[in-house]
């Protein structure tokens, strides 16, 4: 899950890291209050959302006067980012980050993530920073540098004496650096973090370090031990479907296909989509209903789907281990007759009780299609999105 900057930040103070004094702000009223509650005579401005690039994309303003500060609002509340991060779709800033300008000396680069080749967490550090991380491992991999971390988080001295002296840090600004890239770890692994990072860390022409920019990404798995980080979900940061989705607690994703896809686990899912384009058809989504679909998850399912007009047939391809077919037929039917499905419907079930499952689908004297193996469901709902009979 994706948080804002500014949330982000918040976070890291909690963490003891600096960082410089902010406000958000979602109407001019507030920028009006900001301005009355400051001296800020000039501030950066920088919109909220779920997307990095914003700077070349126009979402962020350097403010010289309190009447450019409130124009400068006025111009970036409710404007739609769009890049290569946002998708064509774009994303909608209801929310500004509000800033006093930072004298800059230099800036650096800190990040935490999960390496999946070594299952270790990797510290990744670089005296450049400000700029893509990926960019400067391209062109400048010397500046790189990329310190393996034990499970626990914790540091042995060589290390830190390596990543000070490859920073360019010595005396106070060393001793900054290292409580920072420490306090950093402890906020990564105890906010189930797969990314937190830095960028820019900036050290003033004073001699201090703080916080600029600051992305943190959480793991969704480990939402349920992470109820605060969970409460900051911002659904207008994805599209519509999406938010519905989470509420329910089903994984899904939309894309640019017509054929609608409902299945129980998400490499069940990726081999079903893969049949799909396989056979000349594209999916319209991914959706894992989970292992222990429930009738009501199926129906929110369904609604989800046909919520998207792009959806010509929909392929359904259940495998019941937690829950039996039975059970789930039942859920399709039921949900099949409320929602008056108005497109072709393929269901492929496989595992417990699936006779009794198929026998109530074509009892149902829905327009229901029973196939035998994925294959030929998905080679059924291809033809039928393609209004192949």
């Amino acid at each position: 899950m994706n948080i804002h900057e500014f949330q982000a930040k918040q976070i890291l103070e909690k963490y003891g890291i600096p960082v410089p004094p902010f406000r958000v702000v979602s109407l001019r009223q507030e920028v009006e209050a900001l301005l009355e509650d400051t001296d800020w005579q000039s501030a950066v401005l920088k919109v909220q959302v779920h997307a990095g690039g914003r700077g070349k994309a126009g979402g962020v303003k350097f403010a010289r006067s309190p009447e450019m500060i409130l124009q400068a609002a006025e111009e970036l509340l409710g404007k739609k980012i769009v890049n290569q991060q946002t998708g064509s779709e774009g994303m909608v800033a209801h929310q500004l980050l509000v800033s006093p300008p930072l004298d800059i000396a230099h800036e650096y680069y800190l990040g935490l993530t999960i390496s999946r080749d070594s299952a270790q967490i990797v510290l990744i550090a670089s005296p450049v920073g400000g700029m893509d991380i990926e960019k400067v491992a391209e062109e400048q991999p010397d500046q790189v540098l990329v310190v393996p971390l034990p499970l626990e988080g914790t540091f042995r001295q060589y290390q830190l004496q390596r990543l000070a002296k490859f920073m360019g840090w010595k005396d106070s600004l060393a001793q900054q650096g290292i409580a920072i890239v420490k306090a950093l770890t402890k906020a990564f692994i105890e906010t189930d973090a797969s990314l937190l990072e830095i960028n820019p860390l900036v050290q003033s022409p004073d001699g201090h370090l703080w916080a600029l920019d600051a992305k943190l990404v959480v793991d969704d798995n480990a939402l349920y031990r992470q109820s605060m980080i969970k409460s900051l979900f911002d659904p207008t940061q994805v599209p519509e479907n999406e938010a519905r989705a989470q509420q329910f607690d089903l994984a899904y994703i939309a894309l640019e296909g017509d054929i609608g896809c409902m299945v129980n686990g998400a490499g069940l899912a990726m081999a079903t989509m893969d049949l799909i384009h396989h056979f000349g058809g594209h999916a319209a989504n991914f959706l894992d209903v989970g292992g222990g679909a429930s009738k009501e998850k199926v129906a929110e399912g369904f609604k989800i789907i046909l919520s998207d007009r792009k959806v010509k047939a929909i392929l359904i391809n259940i495998f019941g281990g937690i829950m039996s077919c039975e059970t789930l037929a039942e859920g399709i039917v039921e949900a099949a007759k409320e929602l008056h499905i108005h497109v072709p419907l393929v269901v492929r079930m496989e595992g417990t009780k699936v006779e009794e499952g198929k026998q109530i689908l074509s009892e149902s004297k829905l327009n229901i299609v029973i196939a035998h193996d994925l294959v030929e469901a998905a080679e059924q709902v291809v033809k039928m999105a393609q209004g192949v009979s």
